[in-house]
């Protein structure tokens, strides 16, 4: 056994340090596993896994991975106990200071300095933590240091022009959209408009630039980062939403897509959806945005599973995503709002597998068999959610201290108020476990023959299969007093590997796992070809089932940047479609010897170099976000899908 052991551990460090493996060094396609960094941090990784197989996990549930039925997201971290992701609150922390562990910080005095501790907050959370880190209404949070920055420049203006307040104002009354100062001061108040408009403008790229270069997570990693935008109807709120549009649009310094932060516009009926809301302004420039850079990516407020929860008099109760889809917004301990909590972890089922065993594309029957179907899924989510509640008992037993920054600052609400060596659990509770499932287009050939999106009858069998997935979490949830939901999985590094598993145990089935991935989630295949309205109306009612998050996306022919109008009726067909997350996928080439971004063959359309003496960036994006050129940094698995998209009209 000890042999064995030791074998195992060399294996580990011969595949990661001679890169003899690149699908596991490019698990995560944001992560350079070539690199040296990238390296160490697969070595420890790697051996995280091994060593949470051989001595951690519960034995049930390593046979359910060997055996291709459960994937367990993240496995590296379960022994250490680590959490996902935690949407942040900025506002406070920026309100009442923090301290990153080796000094104190103030609360800014402007928006330059506000949008510089954005990013020192993003970095300092980063290694409590394995996911995401989101902002969920960084225009709220941000405004008032914008009225800072706007009150410096006024009195500045008024010393240069030799103007005066009189009557005297209020500090609160001192703001950009108060027509009183413009009568009263002109001058100044001109100036100090113009200098608060050119210093957030300049305190927006520079946040931007920050989260594309600190590559301070660890293993040389850069901090999946997003933020959620466009509710705030103040003049200060609108400017910090339009500067950071404009730096996006801008990108960085040679103007390449910035690939980070992952930006999420808030879409509200009667705030930003019309002509004559007071943002729709913002709306239209996000939507540019998006045809220019793939982002934003827009959350749907008026959802009918998002909008019982929005308060007009809390911004902290608008819909917000983790940027891949994660929602965290219920709880049924009453902390109905988005800072301050986030997913613990997340296991995922694999629906191809059910599929071919009790399905007729292996040719054992010609019905399925429902009922087999229905009793095996039901044992294999209820193994996933015993792991979740597993690993939870692990999470919630950590002391304080081993979060550092995130309980010690109050990031995970209530963690202020922990000891160091107190327990988590009272805290972590509000945060939810998701089980995730892949492949419901597969599992629906395998069963029927036929996809979801190819037969009604199997569309309505589909439904009902994850109609009762979410009934299970639901009484899970009460069962275990939690917020387990249920979760249309980002596939990245999991694209390929339950295929994998498939073909071994069945051999190659055609049209079930006979391509080197399954399609994500509840997604029509990406082959598939269907209108996209079609596609958008048979994806929205999955939304609403999946509590824990997911999305929709459509692809476009053509360069996107040629067709803002239709871009913007497709989005706005998807919101009214009932879908709560939804984005327009397009590519996005770069030539790296002009600079020209758009569209791009075997040769470059402005500079003429063709691709046997250039290296063209080919931007895509993968679960929710965008990386970097997909045809170094993809997985093959993800490779294979990106080649396989086809364009929706």
């Amino acid at each position: 056994m000890k042999v064995l052991e030791e074998q195992q551990l060399y294996d580990i460090g011969k595949r990661v340090i001679g890169a003899q493996d690149l699908d596991m060094l490019r698990e995560n396609a944001n992560l350079n596993g070539e690199s040296f960094s990238g390296k160490m941090s697969k070595l420890g990784s790697e051996y995280a896994k091994w060593y949470a197989r051989l001595r951690v996990l519960p034995p049930e549930l390593t046979n359910a991975i060997d055996h291709g039925y459960v994937y367990v997201h993240d496995l590296d971290q379960y022994a250490l106990g680590t959490t996902n992701c935690i949407f942040i609150p900025f506002g406070r922390l920026l309100q009442d200071g923090f301290n990153t562990g080796n000094g104190s910080v103030r609360t800014p005095q402007t928006i330059m300095s506000a949008m510089a501790l954005v990013a020192i907050i993003f970095q300092s959370q980063q290694n409590s933590q394995f996911g995401g880190v989101s902002a969920n209404k960084i225009d709220w949070d941000l405004a008032p240091y914008v009225s800072r920055s706007f009150r410096k420049h006024l009195r500045k203006g008024l010393r240069l022009f030799e103007e005066e307040i009189k009557p005297a104002l209020s500090e609160d009354e001192l703001h950009m959209a108060n027509s009183q100062l413009q009568a009263i001061c002109p001058r100044s108040y001109a100036f100090a408009c113009e200098e608060t408009e050119t210093e957030t403008r300049q305190a927006a790229e520079s946040l931007i630039h920050n989260l594309n270069t600190m590559s301070s997570r660890a293993g040389g990693q850069i901090p999946f980062t997003s933020l959620n935008y466009g509710m705030c109807t103040s003049a200060e709120g609108r400017l910090v939403s339009q500067s950071l549009l404009e730096a996006t649009i801008r990108g960085l310094g040679s103007g390449e897509t910035p690939i980070f932060p992952q930006h999420i516009f808030q879409c509200k009926k009667g705030i930003n959806q019309a002509e004559g809301d007071i943002n729709y302004d913002l709306f239209l420039k996000a939507v540019e945005c998006s045809s220019k850079r793939m982002y934003p990516n827009f959350v749907n407020v008026d959802a009918t599973f998002n909008l019982p929860y929005y308060r007009a008099d809390d911004p902290d109760t608008i819909i917000a995503t983790m940027g891949c889809r994660t929602r965290t917004i219920s709880d049924r301990f009453g902390r109905n709002r988005q800072s301050g909590k986030g997913n613990l972890s997340f296991n995922t089922i694999n629906l191809v597998r059910l599929g071919i065993e009790y399905g007729i594309c292996t040719g054992k029957r010609k019905l399925p068999d429902r009922d087999g179907f229905d009793a095996k899924l039901e044992e294999v989510m209820r193994i996933a959610v015993d792991g979740l509640m597993h690993r939870y008992h692990i999470q919630t037993s950590q002391p304080a201290k081993a979060s550092d920054f995130m309980m010690r600052e109050g990031v995970w609400e209530g963690g202020e108020k922990l000891e160091p060596d107190e327990q988590v659990g009272s805290v972590l509770k509000h945060g939810t476990l998701s089980l995730g499932f892949i492949g419901l287009a597969e599992c629906m050939k395998a069963l029927y023959g036929k996809h979801h999106g190819e037969d009604d009858a199997v569309y309505r069998e589909a439904q009902r299969i994850i109609t009762s997935m979410r009934m299970y979490c639901d009484r899970m949830s009460e069962y275990h007093n939690l917020n387990i939901t249920l979760f249309a999985t980002p596939a990245e590094g999991l694209s390929g590997k339950f295929t994998l598993l498939d073909q071994r145990d069945f051999g190659i089935i055609p049209e079930v796992n006979d391509r080197e991935y399954y399609t994500n989630s509840f997604h029509i295949p990406v082959y598939y070809t269907l209108p996209a309205a079609r596609k958008i109306s048979l994806e929205a009612p999955f939304h609403n089932l999946c509590n824990a998050g997911a999305i929709s996306y459509i692809e476009l022919d053509g360069n996107a940047r040629n067709n803002p109008d239709a871009f913007l009726k497709i989005v706005q067909y998807a919101l009214g479609q009932n879908i709560g997350y939804f984005s327009i996928n397009h590519p996005v080439d770069r030539c790296t010897d002009c600079g020209y971004e758009g569209i791009i063959g075997t040769s470059c359309p402005q500079c003429g170099t063709d691709e046997e003496h250039t290296h063209f960036q080919r931007l895509r994006r993968v679960t929710g976000y965008l990386t970097g050129d997909y045809t170094v940094r993809f997985n093959a698995a993800k490779q294979a899908e990106v080649r396989d998209r086809v364009k929706h009209k």
